[in-house]
């Protein structure tokens, strides 16, 4: 049997009864752990390799958010801190070639962290180009406010993790960098004109038009489409992701539990389809709305299929590399940023 076209949480360390039958039943295409899914390596990888049975593929994407700073689902004592993007992006401009190095060097040894899991897909790089004033929710996560150098540091994010065995996804396209709300908790309107936010939020995103996987932001743009949000709108994602941008990968939304999206979750989920995203996102957990997504959503057919396919292809095997010697190396280029 297909598997459906969503990606599911789970509520804990381990799976419940009721997870299992859910699991097994519904063939979530994929996983994404959190905070709450990890204790320690061999009980994360228990539970990759329990998910992956259930669903009876050996190769099932599991998803997490480990991007270096404060959004990291893996930590100490078992896991490395990693340094935030803002650190390569300042590093870069000291040295374009280091802060290249340095990114790379990063996302390698996070490849390799997942990699010892069963961890398949890092939700890494972002492109989002922030400007001043707006909310914090991007931050210090973003490489830069130039969209050359943004791209040119998410560019070397994804050889990293792509070399390490671990498929990115390219988030929040078309930008998050301008909201002045934290989607999590409301929905942010842009009111930037097209004109502007093609030569600058949308142009970051346009060279890595490329990779395999990307994720939509919750942010309205008032100019293009006054009303959705770019994961709900089709003119979105068909006019700007699509043809503007020019991604043909597999298309996931951000998670559908956000409160940005208006609407119960079965709502919320029909529209993210009826869109054109490919895979609907369903973050937290509750079992309750998990079924609803599940409920509305199709098994993987025609293109998007197709493009789920190609981008489980395009993994390969983690290349040999020396671990001791890439944290030593990316140490020395971090203390660089400390005595410029």
């Amino acid at each position: 049997m297909t598997s459906r076209a969503f990606i599911t949480g789970v509520s804990g360390l381990e799976l419940t009864a009721a997870e299992r039958e859910f699991i097994r039943g519904e063939l979530p295409w994929g996983l994404i752990l959190f905070k709450r899914n990890v204790e320690a390596p061999d009980q994360v990888s228990a539970l990759v390799d329990e998910f992956r049975s259930l669903v009876g593929e050996a190769d099932a994407p599991v998803l997490i958010d480990q991007e270096g700073g404060r959004v990291a689902r893996l930590g100490p004592p078992h896991w490395p801190v990693y340094p935030p993007g803002a650190t390569f992006g300042a590093l870069y401009e000291l040295d374009k070639a280091l802060g290249l190095r340095a990114a790379w060097l990063s996302s390698r040894l996070i490849a390799a962290d997942l990699s010892d899991l069963g961890i398949t897909v890092d939700c890494l790089p972002l492109a989002d180009v922030p400007v001043a004033g707006a909310d914090a929710v991007i931050g210090n996560r973003a490489y830069g406010t130039e969209p050359g150098k943004v791209a040119a540091i998410a560019r070397a994010v994804t050889g990293g993790l792509k070399r390490g065995g671990v498929l990115p996804i390219l988030k929040h396209i078309p930008g998050h960098g301008r909201a002045t709300a934290d989607s999590h908790f409301r929905l942010p309107t842009v009111d930037t004109s097209r004109e502007e936010l093609e030569r600058t939020d949308f142009a970051a995103f346009q060279p890595l038009a490329d990779l395999p996987m990307a994720m939509t932001a919750h942010v309205v743009f008032s100019a293009i489409d006054p009303v959705q949000p770019a994961t709900t709108s089709a003119t979105i994602i068909g006019e700007v992701i699509r043809a503007g941008i020019g991604f043909q990968g597999l298309l996931m939304s951000d998670d559908v539990s956000m409160n940005a999206l208006a609407g119960s979750i079965t709502d919320r989920t029909r529209a993210i389809l009826d869109a054109g995203c490919d895979m609907v996102l369903h973050c937290n957990g509750k079992l309750d709305e998990m079924r609803d997504v599940a409920r509305e959503t199709p098994e993987l057919a025609g293109e998007a299929l197709a493009r789920a396919k190609r981008a489980q292809a395009s993994r390969k095997p983690p290349e040999p590399f020396d671990r001791q010697a890439a944290r030593a190396e990316l140490e020395a280029l971090m203390d660089r940023i400390g005595t410029a």
